[in-house]
């Protein structure tokens, strides 16, 4: 068995290494990788089962997650958390679809600004849109995982630098066709669909539609002022397919 991790472990990394983006292969290994062993999957028998598997799961969410009212009340270490919760998710659905959106609009991205700085970006606008969505909940004490606010970020750079690229969505209303459109259409209305959802949701539970938004503006604008006019791509080849999973 432990051969056979190896051997896999060995395979993923050196396709990860030959690929044209290397970085956004690699946070979906390693997203995946963490997931599969914290308590949220269920295939670790250490933590339990149960009761004794759920209050497994609150705890860890509580450590790596961001817990807002500890964030600006706690000790230091709590300024770590909005970037520790990015690479931790809370079920099967969250975790596929955030990396999903990743591996549609992240490859794209990082080719285009180089891999430090997309490394630097996609950390930095996912701490900043936890930590505005925190300060907007500043009294909640939810833990708040996942990489929503970081891939939210690279949504948005990737709708100022391939506004033309045809993205391919499954729409509800044509019983789920797959229908192609230009990233300008489909990006914009996302962020349209994040903000109503974020109009209608109240503190607590649920999907932080808050940090999608900031993070797609912080995407958005950073590409603006980094790229300018000037250097704007007008076309691109069309990314994978992608699903209708919000992250």
């Amino acid at each position: 068995m432990i051969s056979a991790w190896s051997t896999a472990t060995g395979r993923a990394l050196r396709a990860v290494r030959s690929s044209s983006a290397p970085l956004t292969y690699g946070l979906i290994a390693l997203c995946c990788l963490l997931f599969a062993l914290g308590p949220a999957s269920g295939l670790t028998p250490g933590y339990g089962t149960g009761n004794a598997l759920l209050a497994a799961q609150r705890a860890y969410f509580r450590r790596w997650g961001v817990v807002p009212a500890e964030l600006f009340a706690g000790p230091v270490r709590e300024a770590l958390t909005p970037a520790t919760a990015l690479f931790v998710h809370g079920s099967w659905v969250h975790l596929l679809g955030n990396m999903l959106f990743l591996f549609v609009f992240g490859a794209m991205t990082e080719q285009r600004m180089g891999r430090v700085e997309f490394a630097l970006f996609y950390v930095g606008c996912g701490y900043l849109a936890l930590l505005g969505y925190a300060a907007a909940n500043a009294t909640s004490a939810q833990s708040l995982v996942g990489a929503s606010g970081a891939i939210s970020a690279v949504l948005g750079a990737f709708l100022y630098l391939f506004p033309r690229a045809r993205v391919t969505s499954l729409l509800p209303f044509l019983f789920f066709l797959p229908v192609r459109f230009p990233a300008w259409v489909v990006l914009p209305f996302w962020a349209a669909l994040q903000w109503a959802a974020a109009e209608r949701t109240s503190a607590g539970p649920g999907v932080a539609y808050l940090a999608h938004l900031v993070g797609f503006g912080l995407g958005f604008g950073y590409a603006w002022v980094r790229y300018g006019r000037t250097t704007r791509v007008r076309s691109a080849p069309a990314p994978a397919p992608e699903g209708e999973n919000q992250p």
